[in-house]
């Protein structure tokens, strides 16, 4: 009983120390931040159920792959495809805006950079990474069938040889190589809006101190200040809704009118999707403090804000970031410390 219980805790161990990078992989294919946990739990359990016909043939990696890719193909058999607002609806002037949601099921999720991202050796690795699942290039991944997917994340996220691909899809080496240059065309053909996004890792210090006046001049909210800071054909978007927004004067302008509530909004740093983002804490006008509002990601290139994506389902978002659900107010903060 002592050896077989060893085995179960050393098999444990073993899939554990995969889950971050099969979560990686699982989002990618899936763009959903909970079901890539729940595909990574589905892989867990059949590689557990299964391990006595492992054969060691291939590597536990590469087993577990071959299983995970199964279980989100299986999953995308469906057919949806996650989007990003953009991807669905035009721009909307601020004069036509109005807040339509949409079903949960309709969006590409955030995810918080630590569930997704493993701490390589290789700075250049890291840099890859990161890049692979920040928004833009997610939500051109979702314009893929779901094989087309498989093939481009595993061959230039994840570096895989293409007979390692053609072994773990049950495929040819020359499907593979075609597949890949059919994804390759359509990213190509389909330039998403944010894929210029840059940004350095760690932040260089421009970058720090543009973060900075950002959140100076959100909690300020200052709109000159704020207009400053972003490009001139800078996006918002706010899933659950369908709306979006380009350029300073709608965004500032819906900002001090149907987004007014946002005013004195409190920001705590987190890292999201591989780009930088705030938890955003709006106030609460009736107890006081401040409650959840948004999962804000960031998009820079050359010095600006490109990009500002609000994430509103702070019911599901902020317990997947480990963000407690309400602040108090600094007063309040001052007197519990003295």
């Amino acid at each position: 009983m002592t050896n077989g219980a060893a085995t179960t805790t050393d098999l444990d161990a073993g899939l554990e120390a995969y889950r971050v990078e099969l979560t990686g992989y699982c989002y990618r294919m899936l763009g959903s931040s909970f079901e890539a946990e729940d595909a990574v739990q589905d892989t867990m359990i059949r590689a557990w159920r299964s391990f006595e016909k492992f054969e060691g043939r291939s590597s536990l990696r590469s087993w577990l792959y071959r299983i995970a890719t199964n279980v989100c193909l299986d999953m995308l058999t469906a057919g949806n495809k996650r989007a990003r607002p953009m991807d669905l609806t035009d721009s909307t002037p601020l004069a036509q805006a109005a807040l339509s949601p949409r079903p949960d099921s309709t969006w590409l999720e955030p995810m918080p950079d630590s569930r997704v991202l493993p701490t390589p050796a290789d700075p250049a690795e890291a840099a890859v990474a990161k890049e692979s699942v920040r928004l833009a290039f997610m939500a051109a991944l979702q314009q893929l069938p779901a094989r087309q997917r498989a093939v481009l994340i595993l061959r230039e996220v994840l570096a895989w040889k293409a007979s390692e691909v053609a072994e773990l899809l049950g495929t040819s080496v020359a499907s593979v190589n075609s597949a890949l240059q059919r994804a390759r065309a359509t990213l190509a053909e389909r330039r998403q809006p944010g894929a210029d996004a840059s940004v350095s890792d760690p932040l260089d210090e421009e970058q720090r101190k543009l973060l900075d006046r950002y959140v100076a001049a959100f909690e300020g909210y200052d709109m000159s200040a704020l207009t400053a800071l972003l490009h001139e054909d800078a996006v918002m978007t706010m899933p659950p809704f369908d709306l979006w927004l380009t350029g300073t004067e709608d965004i500032t302008g819906f900002m001090t009118t149907l987004g007014a509530a946002c005013s004195g909004s409190r920001l705590i740093p987190v890292e999201v999707n591989g780009l930088p983002g705030f938890a955003q804490y709006k106030p609460d006008p009736e107890a006081g403090g401040f409650t959840p509002w948004a999962v804000q990601v960031l998009e820079i290139s050359d010095g600006r804000i490109t990009g500002f994506h609000c994430f509103l389902d702070t019911e599901r978002w902020f317990p997947l970031f480990d963000l407690p659900l309400r602040l108090e107010a600094e007063a309040d903060q001052v007197e519990q410390r003295a």
